[in-house]
Parts: structure tokens; sequence; C-alpha cells
């Protein structure tokens, strides 16, 4: 691809409307200060001291977050409680810009939100604590689910693209339920026009009608029945790349498997392809990589690039987001077009 080709995609990523659907959390940093811990007087243990309190969208959250950097209009379907944790993530996506009308609120649900604890200590490192993780334990009441879908149909054919980030590892457990799937691919095969492509940490495999973007191990994961057998953690290029083979076999629909510093594998009617990831130097933060390469796909797609230019949009995303450290971090088009070019300058 050309910086021209680039330009032209990027110039109709503000005319886009793309609707993320899944599950929302609060990512909730507290920096703690050991100098200035306390000793309970009730148990005698070191009471932390927060000094600090960041928050941001994550999950769903996260590629919502990239996608309206990069310009479109972002309309978000998903989940809170009526807390205080909904409340801030509800403040942190309005603060982006991005349509939350859609957006449900259940009083009888928690918002989910990860709490990360990093403690300063007295040299002055930095280091995370365990996290804390608010999730809801029991199925997606019936009503909530019922809602979800009457929101689906109703602004499913509005979209240029919609975007599903399946998040909760608990079947029936977050936004994207048996049932909710099942609409999403009734809705995707009536309405071709929609590109709709899919995120799912535990359950790639049981999406249809839907391209598909998981990484090398959810690639691997999406082709083992449900309960059968030890979880596959490690798989190399090769590996993936028959997964990838498979998944495309039984979809129809492109597939992008990430395979961190290797790129991007794509599967497409029009063959394969191993789309590089484009170099950079210096530290990198990976959290929230495989989001930005949502929102460059996905972008691009609306906009009427091959499944190859697609996947190297997503990866001029992902380098620009990977060297914001500390930060799942997100990119402009004038910053994604300038990556290409100085990439290319290199070659």
């Amino acid at each position: 691809m050309n910086e021209s080709r680039l330009q032209a995609l990027l110039g109709r990523f503000e005319a886009l409307s793309i609707l993320v659907v899944g599950d929302f959390f609060l990512d909730k940093y507290l920096l703690l200060d050991r100098e200035l811990s306390e000793t309970s007087l009730e148990t005698g243990l070191e009471a932390y001291q927060v000094v600090e309190v960041a928050c941001s969208p994550g999950a769903a959250g996260s590629v919502t977050s990239k996608l309206a950097a990069l310009g479109p209009k972002v309309v978000t379907l998903g989940l809170t409680g009526a807390d205080g944790e909904g409340y801030e993530l509800r403040r942190c996506l309005a603060e982006l810009g991005v349509d939350t009308a859609p957006l449900l609120e259940a009083p009888d649900l928690l918002t989910p939100t990860y709490t990360k604890p990093l403690m300063r200590e007295p040299d002055g490192r930095t280091h995370e604590l365990n996290r804390l993780d608010i999730k809801n334990r029991q199925p997606l009441p019936e009503a909530v689910e019922a809602a979800v879908i009457a929101e689906l149909r109703r602004r499913f054919p509005q979209m240029d693209g919609v975007v599903v980030a399946d998040q909760v590892t608990e079947r029936n457990q977050g936004i994207i339920t048996d049932r909710v799937r099942e609409e999403i691919a009734t809705l995707a095969r009536d309405h071709p026009g929609v590109v709709v492509i899919a995120d799912s940490r535990a359950r790639a495999g049981l999406f249809h009608e839907v391209m598909l973007k998981p990484n090398a191990r959810e690639a691997a994961l999406a082709l083992v029945p449900e309960g059968d057998g030890p979880i596959p953690i490690e798989t190399d290029l090769a590996v993936a790349r028959a997964n990838g083979r498979a998944l495309f076999a039984r979809t129809g629909k492109p597939v992008f498997v990430t395979v961190g510093a290797h790129g991007i594998l794509c599967f497409s009617d029009a063959g394969e392809a191993h789309v590089p990831a484009v170099p950079v130097e210096g530290e990198i933060d990976v959290v929230g990589a495989g989001d930005s390469v949502m929102a460059g796909l996905v972008t691009a797609l609306c906009s009427g690039a091959t499944p190859e230019e697609a996947a190297l949009v997503g990866n001029l995303v992902a380098s620009i987001t990977i060297q914001q450290l500390g930060t799942t971090g997100t990119a402009r088009r004038d910053e994604v077009l300038a990556r290409l070019g100085a990439w290319r300058g290199d070659e």
C-alpha cells in the first residue's frame, strides 16, 4: 500500500458509523505510595494510601476509545450497573464523544471493573499489585438480554460496521450470550453490506456469518469443542496459520489471526497473506494492541480496503499505540499516515 491509497482510506473514516457491542469494563488505576502507608489499628495490617486515581474504558471500551480517535461516529451497546463504577465508565465514554444512548443500565447488576493497584516504593520504583475484578457471576437476566437484542435490531441496519467485543469468559454471563450471538449472525446475514467482525476471548468458534479477529491462542481454542481437553496455550506461526485456515474454511468469512511481533495472518476469498508487523524501536507496552488492530481493521474494511490492506492498517495503528507506555493508547489518522511514510522511507 502506498501513501495515496492509505490517505484515500483514512479520508473516509469520519463518514463512518460503527457500533461496538459487548462487555464494557471500567479500568480503575490506584497509585499507592509506600512511604505514606499506615498500620491499621484494628488488624495490624499495612493500610495502603491512595494518592492518585485514574479511570479509563476497558474491554469493549478500549476498542471504542481507539475507534473514536480514528474519527468515525461510534455507538456503544453494552451494560453498566447503577453504581459509582458505572458513573465513571459512562463519564469516560462521554469524554470520547461517542454515542452512549444504547448503553443499558441494570440496577441489579454490577459494572464490570478491573481495579489495578500500582505501588510506588520509596526508591521510586512502581509495580503492579494483584488486580481486583468485579464481574457479574450469574447468567444475564432475560429482560436485559431482550433489551440488548432490541437495540441490536434497531441500530444494526444504520451502521457501516459492527465490532463484537466478547470479553467475559463465563458462558452467558456477559452481554454476548448464546441468543445475542445468534441474533448478530442473523442480522449479519440479513444486512450483508454491514462489516461485522468479532473478537472473542473464549468462544470465537461459536460465531458464524461474521469475520473473526482472534489471537493465536484464541484461534486454537476456537477449534476445541467446549469442555474438551486442556486449553491450548503455546502456538507457533505454523500452528496459527493452520488454525486460521480451518476457521476460514468453517466460517467462509475473512479471518485475521494476530500473532504478536509477527503481525497478522489474513485468510479470505483472495487467499492467505502474512502481513508483517510494523517495526518499532525502544520500549513498548502491548496492552491493548489487539484492540488497536481491531480499530484499524474495521474502519479500513468499512472504507473499502481489501482484507490484506485492512490488516496493514491494523498493524500501523498498533505500532503507534504500543509505544505509549502505561496506557492502552490511541492513534490519530495523521499519525497512521505518517507512520506508513516513515516505515516505507526506511525500507
